[in-house]
C-alpha cells in the first residue's frame, strides 16, 4: 500500500517540455510513474519523449484520465499552474518551484478550501512509493519498498535518512516532502493521518525544521490519535535567532521556534526523537524491529 500515490496514479507534467521537467519525467517513467502526458501552453498537439502534449490540463485530463500533475512550472506563473490542475479535478499536486510568492499561496490556499486535493509544496523534492510513482526531483535509486513512512520539510534530510533505512534493510510505503515554504499546501498532520490509515505503515519518520509550530501540532495530533510509532527530527540546532536558515520558512521567531525547543515538546509528548540526524537510520531500527 502507499499514501496519495501509487502504481495505477496517471500523472501529467506542467511545464513538460521544459529541461528540468523533461530530466525528472524520464527518470520517473524509468522508476515505473505511469507518466501519460505533460502542458506545455502554446505545444499543444505535439509530442515529447513519447508522450501528448496538450495546451492546458483540461484537456490533458480529458484526454488520459490524469489524477496526478507535477508542476514543473518557474515561481511567478505556479499558483495559477496549481489553481489550474485543481480547477481541472487533479487530485494530487506536487508543486516543485522554489520561491513562490508567499501571496501566491495565500491565495491558492484560499482557492482550494473547498477542494478535496492534496497539494505537496511548494518548495519540495515531491512524493515517492518505491517502485511505483514517482512525481519530483528525489534520486529514486536510494528508496526501497517497505513498511516505513517518510514525512520531512527537508529534501537533503529526507534523502539521508532514506539512505541510512535502506543501508539497514529498512524500506518505505511512502515518502512525502511536504515542503520548507512558510505556507505549504500539506502539514504533517495531514500526512500523519494518511499514514495512519494505510494497513501497510507500520512506522512513520517525522523531519521537521525550525519555524513555525507544526512539528508541536502534529506530535500532538499523534498522541492522541496513532497507534504507530513516530521517530522524529528537527534541524536548525545551531541556527541564530532571526536568521532565514535554507528555507524560506526556517527562521526562529521566538524560544518556542528554537530545534531543541521542539524536540523536548515532541519527546514529551511521545515520539522517539533524533538528535543527531545521523542516528535516524540506527533509531529507526532500535525503535521499529
Amino acid at each position: 500500500m502507499s499514501v496519495f500515490v501509487h502504481k495505477e496514479s496517471r500523472v501529467i507534467i506542467q511545464g513538460f517540455t521544459g529541461q528540468h521537467a523533461t530530466f525528472h519525467a524520464e527518470e520517473s517513467m524509468q522508476n515505473g510513474t505511469t507518466v501519460v502526458g505533460g502542458v506545455t501552453p502554446g505545444k499543444g498537439g505535439q509530442e515529447h519523449l513519447g508522450l501528448p502534449v496538450f495546451d492546458t490540463v483540461h484537456q490533458a485530463v480529458a484526454e488520459t484520465g490524469a489524477d496526478v500533475s507535477g508542476i514543473f512550472v518557474p515561481p511567478p506563473f505556479a499558483a495559477d499552474a496549481i489553481m489550474e490542475a485543481l480547477e481541472a479535478g487533479i487530485g494530487v499536486v506536487v508543486v516543485i518551484a522554489d520561491g513562490i510568492p508567499v501571496q501566491d499561496m495565500v491565495k491558492v490556499k484560499r482557492y482550494a478550501a473547498d477542494k478535496k486535493a492534496i497539494i505537496i509544496g511548494p518548495n519540495t523534492p515531491g512524493i515517492i512509493t518505491p517502485d511505483a510513482c514517482k512525481v519530483g526531483i528525489m534520486p529514486s535509486h536510494i528508496y526501497t519498498p517497505g513498511r516505513i513512512g517518510v514525512v520531512s520539510r527537508s529534501g537533503t534530510l529526507n534523502y539521508e535518512a532514506v539512505q541510512q533505512m535502506s543501508e539497514l534493510g529498512m524500506g518505505q510505503t511512502t515518502s512525502v516532502g511536504i515542503g520548507g515554504d512558510p505556507v505549504n499546501g500539506t502539514d504533517f498532520v495531514t500526512v500523519l493521518r494518511a499514514f495512519e490509515d494505510d494497513p501497510e505503515t507500520e512506522a512513520v519518520i517525522m523531519i521537521g525544521e525550525i519555524g513555525g509550530p507544526q512539528e508541536v501540532d502534529a506530535a500532538r495530533w499523534a498522541k492522541e490519535n496513532m497507534s504507530k510509532p513516530v521517530v522524529g527530527f528537527v534541524a536548525g540546532v545551531s541556527a541564530p535567532p532571526g536568521r532565514r536558515m535554507g528555507h524560506a520558512g526556517a527562521i526562529i521567531s521566538g524560544e518556542s521556534d528554537t530545534a531543541n525547543a521542539k524536540m523536548d515538546l515532541m519527546e514529551e509528548l511521545g515520539v522517539h526523537v533524533v538528535r543527531n540526524p545521523a542516528l535516524i537510520g540506527a533509531t529507526a531500527k532500535r525503535v521499529f524491529t
